[in-house]
């Protein structure tokens, strides 16, 4: 026992947190945090969250269409991906949910109903598999683990190897190189570790051994952890997926049917990526590596063999029949240049097999392209696919220095005497087949190569005329000729096969330029583009019995179930995206460029660039957790299956079930049964009510049209927002799918994709200990700080970064906000006269300045920056707030009573939906508002006068120009340099100002004047012309300025005819008792 209380010490979760920041004074967090739980418990029990539509009794069914009561009632529906239950939320689960948050938040200020609801996805292998092996850990270590004999092997964390590196070869083909072992990083020995690593206790450990024991475990974790964030979650519909919640399970198989009644499912045979181990597909979800990996598709030739090499012969002439073929075997992505084999190509180190196919035929390949090809139908029937590697075996190994000299005949080649084989370094034995078929006229690689060969054929052992046939012109292209890669080498100055980068960039120049601009001059289909031609010479090979296909991962795969995948080509039920169904693609495509708000134009290309690539994807499998296919009950619907619409299901869940697994009955009294998939037609807008209808489900008129109209009422869907890595699988599904089953106005509405979330700088991971869960973050800075954190992190799909020193010192400036509006609000010495005549210059400044940034927040919010949102929404207008206070202070005048309480309530309202407990206990607590902020409109106020705005940024200036001007002076004297000035003696501030402004100005106002003329103010357009006229280091803050005051409103006459929008010698008058107390030692002013 005392071994496994030690591994229970080594992985307690607090170890992934060590290397984070350390809070020692929690007295102001503590006090915040205590702020924040009384709110959360108020919006809980108050059910503030739960959001409805107008029911068909206030607004009758067909009285009004879907669009028109969704404008006469406003509402938002947004969600981000249901987060898996396999453990806890991380913060990079927070950082995903806060915009969802955010964006909630605002648009209940605007007076929208909000739905925002959260299921728990359990669909899938990474449950069962974990179950499974908890099942192992249980049977050879006891209940609680106490027969664990710790080793060398268990204390250290393996890193994962890593997805192949390698020059994309296919460049017609789009991929995600990003895996979850990347992503991730430690991966331990045995399963009880991870689990004691996730916090579970060791006594309860296994229980999990229980597969559906994770659905009850993790989901209330996840829902305390998103209601101490103060996540305003409708939870009345919330869910698990798979069949354990019987009206989801309905719900799925309604989708499937329906998809393969409009021919979207289909059944076929077609590579894909497969676990031996399993014995069945493993999609991206299924893997611990390899997340985006596909399979590559190859032609495999069949180069037989004339005569052997004489070290060859030795060895396998009495384990081969004299009379068997025996092909080596390499795989082309570029079937179309073979007319131009010269040679063909073994890494002389690695080992090859020869395994046999049938009595009479053998292929000479390495044991892992064997291995692949078991799956393909070369070794053993599709209906008896091996699950272990030891099933196949070869009857000879050699090393490639043994085949060295054999001659082989190469199909299509011009060399009709055969070919040899002859060795190169730089084979990979973990790509293709090992063995490589040279064609020196278009690939650089193999030129480069053969020249060396010939160069050095003493050294390499071979005769020098087996590198010097001669290289036939193959492919003419219009920018390196019909040799393209002999121009290319010389071009480069390649001058070896060691110079890999070089060659790396010649052989993506010439395989595109080959691909896309050339045109064959020999064979069948001379005078034909490539790019035709290429799967015509395909077929040609395969029906000639001279090549077959094959395929392998693009990059290493590892299941769930820890197993290396391969490519298997089986018949399987798939979703037919992609080329297949080409008006499928092809809307979805349309949709993306046309109507669909993706935000950034990295999201857009990310999509575009996927549907190009994407093809038929394996629906169902026959392992793990989910719902059965309603057609073939042995399989299971596919994870990423179940999950492209659930976003329909969280409309109409809470009148289902109210509980998780759907054992309590909802608030319509529905049964699981009464789900027909008639039912789910009608009330997601597929149909018309009928007698039969009604008969047949057994469920009332009103009930259906009562989830009817929640469906249409919500629908569509105004935002999904998810991680950036979901595009190539996902989200791209999540369109296919809406696109396909529901109605045009009930398509998304928008996409937004972030980036990942670092922490402190860095990748989070629990090996370095630089990793917060959610409940890790919001217990050590409370949930505001937490919140605000992630606000200020960053909004695009570059990868944000969560910084603790910022949630830190938010923690000090939202308890010191909090302890000012408590205090000042109280202050006694407040002016306190209603008449906006008896405000001055300062009141004025400061109210405008609010109202300024009260709209820019709300344009910040509204675009979903909320970054920008959060600086004017806090710190700009904290620091507006500062200047106002601080003025004031130095001219010796009290604040006003009415802005202050005006600052405190503006203050409350535009931070609420990123700080929603701080606001609250504002609005309620200090405001003495009667109802909670959550309900509360986002504040009316004035446009901006772009008068007093110009005078306050214009005071700001002179403010900043006066301090640097003496900080320069003081930095002089510190340095030793002469100067005049002296600290200590009293001094006497001189402003000017100008009658005139210099001449060189004028031209730069003209050109602001055009631009502005054409409506055409864009900054690289402007900069440029600027930069042409050759004064750039003083003329484009001018421009910047003249720019900024026609964006702020000011009229074009005043900025055009250089007017200010203020009396300058007034302003300088008001700024003059401040200006004496900014000034140490100041004894006067003049202006």
């Amino acid at each position: 026992m005392a071994t496994v209380n030690g591994v229970s010490d080594a992985l307690n979760p607090a170890n992934a947190a060590r290397s984070t920041l350390k809070l020692e004074n929690t007295e102001k967090r503590d006090t915040l945090i205590e702020i924040e739980k009384r709110y959360q418990r108020k919006w809980q029990e108050s059910g503030v969250f739960n959001a409805s539509a107008p029911t068909t009794s206030e607004i009758p069914t067909g009285s009004i269409t879907p669009p028109d009561l969704r404008k006469k009632h406003p509402k938002y529906f947004g969600t981000f991906a249901y987060p898996y239950m396999n453990g806890t939320l991380h913060a990079g689960h927070s950082f995903t949910a806060s915009k969802v948050e955010y964006t909630a938040g605002f648009a209940r200020m605007q007076g929208k109903r909000v739905l925002f609801p959260l299921g728990f996805h359990c669909t899938g292998m990474p449950i069962k598999a974990c179950a499974d092996k908890l099942t192992e850990d249980v049977r050879k270590f006891g209940q609680n683990f106490e027969k664990y004999e710790d080793d060398k092997a268990d204390g250290e964390d393996t890193l994962p190897a890593p997805t192949q590196a390698e020059t994309k070869e296919d460049i017609t083909k789009f991929t995600s190189k990003k895996s979850k072992a990347a992503a991730k990083g430690v991966k331990l020995k045995h399963q009880f570790q991870i689990m004691l690593a996730l916090g579970i206790p060791r006594e309860e450990i296994h229980k999990f051994a229980d597969a559906n024991y994770w659905l009850k475990y993790f989901p209330p974790l996840c829902k305390r952890d998103m209601n101490n964030f103060g996540a305003r979650i409708d939870w009345r519909r919330s869910f698990v997926t798979t069949d354990a919640n019987p009206y989801y399970d309905a719900f799925v198989r309604w989708q499937m049917n329906r998809l393969k009644e409009l021919d979207k499912i289909q059944y076929g045979s077609r590579y894909t990526i497969y676990s031996p181990k399993d014995g069945q597909p493993c999609m991206d979800h299924d893997r611990t590596e390899g997340e985006g990996v596909v399979p590559q598709e190859y032609t495999a030739l069949k180069l037989e063999v004339k005569e052997w090499a004489p070290e060859a012969f030795k060895i396998l002439h009495q384990k081969i029949p004299d009379s068997a073929k025996v092909c080596f075997v390499p795989a082309t992505l570029r079937p179309e240049t073979m007319y131009g084999q010269t040679c063909c190509f073994v890494g002389p180190k690695i080992k090859y097999g020869i395994f046999k196919v049938s009595e009479n035929e053998f292929y000479v390949i390495t044991k892992r392209a064997a291995w692949n090809m078991a799956f393909q139908g070369v070794f053993f029937k599709n209906s008896e696919l091996p699950r272990d590697a030891s099933e196949i075996t070869p009857v000879a190994e050699l090393t490639g220095a043994s085949f060295v000299g054999t001659l082989v005949n190469a199909p299509l080649s011009v060399h009709k005497e055969g070919v040899r084989i002859l060795p190169m370094d730089t084979v990979s034995p973990t790509k293709g087949t090992g063995v490589v078929t040279s064609v020196p006229s278009d690939s650089p690689d193999d030129y480069a190569t053969v020249t060396d060969l010939a160069k050095k054929a003493d050294y390499y052992g071979i005769k020098k005329e087996w590198a010097e046939l001669e290289i036939k012109p193959i492919v003419e292209t219009p920018s390196y000729g019909n040799l393209a890669a002999p121009f290319l080498v010389k071009k480069m100055k390649i001058n070896s096969p060691k110079d890999t980068k070089q060659l790396a960039e010649a052989k993506e120049l010439a395989y595109k330029e080959g691909y896309y601009k050339g045109t064959m001059i020999v064979g069948d289909f001379k005078g034909e583009p490539v790019e035709s031609a290429k799967p015509k010479v395909k077929a040609q090979l395969i029906r000639s019995g001279d090549a077959f296909e094959y395929a392998e991962p693009n990059g290493h795969v590892v299941s769930r179930s820890a197993d290396e995948c391969v490519v298997a080509y089986l018949g399987q039920w798939f979703l037919n995206y992609g080329d297949n169904d080409t008006a499928w693609r092809d809307q979805v495509l349309d949709y993306v460029k046309d109507d669909l708000e993706t935000f950034t134009s990295e999201t857009q290309n990310g999509f575009e660039k996927n549907l190009e690539w994407l093809n038929r994807w394996a629906c169902a499998r026959t392992y793990g957790l989910g719902s059965k296919l309603p057609w073939e009950p042995k399989f299971l619907v596919e994870s990423l299956s179940d999950s492209a619409i659930y976003m329909s299901y969280y409309t109409i869940a809470h009148f289902l079930h109210s509980d998780n697994f759907g054992t309590q009955p909802g608030l319509l009294q529905i049964k699981p049964e009464q789900m027909i998939d008639e039912a789910w037609d009608y009330i997601f807008c597929r149909r018309d009510s009928s007698e039969d209808l009604l008969k047949s489900s057994g469920i009332s008129k009103a009930d259906l049209e009562t989830m009817r109209r929640e469906f249409e009422y919500w629908y569509p869907l105004d935002m999904r927002i998810s991680g950036k890595d979901l595009i190539p699988n996902h989200l791209t599904f999540f369109l296919y799918i809406h696109l396909a089953l529901f109605p045009r106005e009930f398509w998304p509405r928008s996409i937004r994709a972030n980036g990942h979330l670092m922490l402190n700088g860095e990748k989070m991971s629990k090996s370095t200990g630089n990793f917060l869960t959610l409940n890790d973050a919001v217990t050590k800075y409370g949930a505001d700080a937490s919140r605000i954190a992630l606000a200020d992190a960053g909004d695009g799909v570059e990868d944000a970064n969560f910084e603790e020193t910022v949630a830190n010192q938010i923690i000090l400036r939202m308890y010191t906000l909090k302890e000012w509006c408590e205090e000042t609000i109280r202050d006694p010495s407040l002016r306190t006269s209603s008449s906006d005549n008896n405000k001055n210059l300062w009141d004025r400044l400061f109210e405008n300045e609010m109202h300024t940034l009260v709209h820019a927040a709300y344009t910040h919010y509204s675009a979903t920056d909320y970054k920008v949102a959060l600086k004017s929404s806090l710190y700009d207008f904290t620091s507006a707030r500062d200047f106002y206070r601080e003025a004031l202070a130095a001219a010796s005048i009290p604040m006003h009573l009415s802005l202050i309480e005006k600052y405190i309530n503006l203050q409350a309202l535009i931070i609420s939906p990123i700080a929603p407990h701080w606001a609250d206990y504002i609005w309620q607590e200090i405001l003495h508002q009667p109802d909670t902020i959550q309900n509360a409109r986002w504040p009316q106020v004035p446009q901006p006068d772009p008068g007093l705005t110009a005078a306050y940024h214009y005071i700001r200036s002179t403010t900043s120009a006066i301090t640097s001007a003496e900080g320069a002076q003081v930095r002089k004297k510190s340095k030793g340099k002469s100067t005049t000035y002296d600290p200590e003696l009293p001094k006497k501030l001189t402003i000017y100002t100008a009658r005139a402004f210099p001449a060189w100005q004028e031209k730069y106002i003209d050109l602001v004047r055009q631009f502005h003329e054409k409506a055409s103010l864009e900054d690289k357009q402007l900069n440029a012309e600027v930069g042409r006229m050759g004064e750039g280091k003083k003329a484009m803050p001018f421009v910047q300025a003249l720019k900024k005051r026609i964006l702020a409103g000011e009229s074009e006459g005043d900025v055009f005819e250089r007017k200010l929008a203020f009396e300058e010698t007034e302003v300088l008058g008001g700024m003059l008792r401040g200006l004496r107390k900014m000034v140490p030692r100041c004894k006067g002013v003049e202006v």
